[in-house]
């Protein structure tokens, strides 16, 4: 099984199979809209206007697993997402990241980049940066902030 082997649901319950990236550097991160690291929709947006016609996506999974921190529909959390940080990358469906109804697509990359809780995400924006040959390259720790990752984005998009 590879990254690009899964498919997942984006935000408006549409099937889009990873295989539609490769060729791209990516990454991944399980978010939530009212979450102390919330902010971070800002550093990542940022990311994105400046790598995007380089090969970077952004991967916006919602994950309500963590205090109730991503309340709503995702039709609600698009529409803050957008107001608020001006977010235009790809936003998914929510999704378990831990768990007995974990997303099969956070079991693979838990698989791949352990972190300090062995595979365990310990809270959401949790990182995960993904090479243009879909190999898992590095896990940031959700207090990464997003500008702290731009010399890994930069070398992965050389």
């Amino acid at each position: 099984m590879t990254f690009y082997d899964f498919t997942v649901k984006d935000a408006r319950g549409t099937d889009v199979s990873l295989a539609d990236y490769k060729g791209k550097v990516l990454l991944v991160v399980n978010t939530a809209t009212g979450c102390g690291f919330t902010p971070q929709y800002e550093g990542l947006q940022d990311l994105y206007e400046k790598y995007q016609a380089q090969g970077l996506e952004i991967l916006d999974f919602p994950c309500n697993q963590f205090g109730g921190q991503a309340p709503g529909t995702e039709e609600e959390i698009v529409d803050f997402c957008q107001s608020r940080y001006g977010v235009t990358f790809k936003q998914f469906a929510k999704i378990c990241v831990n768990g007995e109804n974990e997303a099969p697509l956070y079991a693979f990359l838990k698989s791949q980049k352990g972190g300090v809780l062995g595979s365990r995400i310990k809270w959401n924006f949790t990182k995960f940066l993904i090479d243009r040959e879909g190999n898992v390259v590095d896990r940031y720790a959700p207090a990464s902030a997003p500008e702290k990752l731009e010399d890994d984005i930069r070398k992965l998009l050389a």
